[in-house]
């Protein structure tokens, strides 16, 4: 195996392993609190960013395979993984997740009704979303929206 496919194939791996625990924090902290109805790889796939997971792929797999200071390797994935794991404590999850998901003071129009609130959660079929005049969590089909 060529060095270039291992360093792809470490970045990739240990790249995931920081993506989870993020996507891990954001699902306990955020999407149950809200009660939203999404798998956990539903979420992490439909909210990727291919780009920054790309990046940090290339990073790593550099890291590892062509660096041979071994303590600057552990000292910085040490410290990715610390940060990254602080998605598991509740505030943090919940502020990740309400950046990554959360769209606030949004309109919403429907043939019959005009929705004023927060959406929550924006999956690939409802919509879930805060009603200002409900004061409660309703779930909407984005086939009815008109969008």
């Amino acid at each position: 195996m060529s060095k270039f496919v291992q360093a792809f194939l470490s970045g990739l791996f240990f790249t995931f392993i920081l993506d989870f625990f993020i996507f891990l924090g954001i699902k306990l902290h955020y999407v149950d609190l809200y009660e939203i109805d999404v798998y956990y790889n539903i979420l992490f796939a439909d909210h990727q960013n291919i780009y920054v997971y790309m990046f940090f792929t290339a990073v790593l797999g550099y890291m590892f395979t062509y660096l041979e200071n071994t303590k600057f390797i552990a000292v910085t994935y040490a410290t990715l993984f610390l940060l990254v794991s602080l998605t598991l404590f509740e505030s943090v999850g919940n502020k990740v997740g309400k950046m990554l998901l959360m769209k606030e003071n949004i309109t919403l129009k429907s043939k019959k009704h005009t929705f004023r609130g927060d959406i929550y959660y924006d999956g690939r079929k409802k919509i879930t979303f805060y009603d200002y005049e409900l004061k409660k969590i309703i779930l909407l089909n984005k086939k009815d929206l008109e969008l």
